[in-house]
């Protein structure tokens, strides 16, 4: 049956229909754990694409530009891996980004003092200004959307989500680290 034959769907009702099915024709036990990372997921997506459709992809970057943007303006110059590390991304994507953003003259890549051979990515002038021009608009939209949370429901969403970052170290899950 096609999503175009089920107009009774929406996602909470999908959650509902995947975890009965998943229960009774499958036999799979966690659905608890399948609703809890289909939601994250769901807002996860919902909140990027409302952030990179609003704010980023007007001024013509991407949120993952906008990701290495932010991380090279707050925690400073970096080396490439560092970047990668703290932005969520592989090597290779902050590579090819960064090659762009220092063609659009808001990133530069100057060679590290310490290691001739490794490159330290740094934001020009034109970039320090983009930042706190974008972030302006950007940190706006974040405020309206928890703005639906109480203070104290965000804190508690962020201690949930670093318990849940961080736990994944009991069964080796993999990550772009």
């Amino acid at each position: 049956m096609s999503g175009s034959e089920r107009p009774d769907l929406d996602f909470w009702s999908f959650v509902a229909l995947a975890n009965r099915r998943l229960a009774e024709e499958y036999g799979f036990g966690h659905q608890l754990a399948t609703e809890v990372l289909l939601t994250l997921n769901r807002a996860s997506d919902l909140v990027t694409y409302d952030l990179e459709a609003a704010v980023h992809r007007p001024r013509g970057r991407s949120w993952s530009a906008f990701r290495l943007l932010f991380v090279v303006w707050l925690a400073g110059p970096l080396e490439p891996s560092g970047a990668a590390r703290l932005t969520g991304m592989s090597r290779a994507a902050v590579s090819n980004l960064a090659k762009g953003l220092v063609g659009d003259g808001l990133l530069a890549r100057t060679p590290d003092e310490r290691d001739g051979r490794s490159v330290r990515l740094s934001l020009t002038a034109a970039g320090q200004a983009e930042m706190v021009d974008v972030f302006r608009e950007h940190n706006e939209r974040e405020a309206g959307w928890t703005a639906v949370l109480t203070e104290a429901e965000q804190r508690i969403l962020v201690m949930l989500l670093d318990k849940l970052i961080t736990g994944h170290r009991e069964f080796e899950a993999r990550n772009r680290r």
